[in-house]
């Protein structure tokens, strides 16, 4: 395994980061978004070896807030990029990368009221973005 540079580091965690601000942002509300939080640090808590250490070491990635598809189009490539970086760099990673992420972006679309369809489309276009062939 190589080591992954701190800009790669960064990319991983934008990814993971804005795929949970992503599903979030598709119901607003500030009581929801604290449910949702929480739901997703206990996905992030499970991870290990370099996605635990993109995922908590680190500043938090600078996401636009403007618009849903602002956001999309910063955070369904870092996803890709991400999945690119852990096949070159630490393919053992790739998986754990993926789970953790689709964990986390599920339990904050099921954290506050069920799951609504937008928060299950958000969800699929995360699912599409880690499995898009680099």
């Amino acid at each position: 395994m190589d080591r992954l540079t701190a800009e790669e580091l960064l990319t991983l965690r934008t990814g993971a980061f804005g795929a949970v601000f992503l599903v979030s942002n598709t119901e607003p509300g500030m009581f929801g978004m604290i449910r949702e939080s929480s739901a997703a640090s206990g996905a992030f808590a499970g991870a290990s070896g370099v996605v635990k250490e993109a995922l908590t070491a680190g500043p938090l990635p600078q996401l636009p807030r403007d618009s849903a598809l602002e956001i999309e189009s910063v955070v369904l490539p870092a996803l890709t990029r991400a999945v690119r970086i852990l096949r070159e760099k630490s393919p053992g990673d790739v998986e754990a990368y993926r789970s953790v992420v689709l964990a986390a972006a599920d339990r904050v679309a099921g954290a506050h009221h069920g799951v609504t369809p937008a928060e299950a489309a958000v969800v699929e276009k995360i699912r599409v973005a880690l499995t898009e062939p680099v």
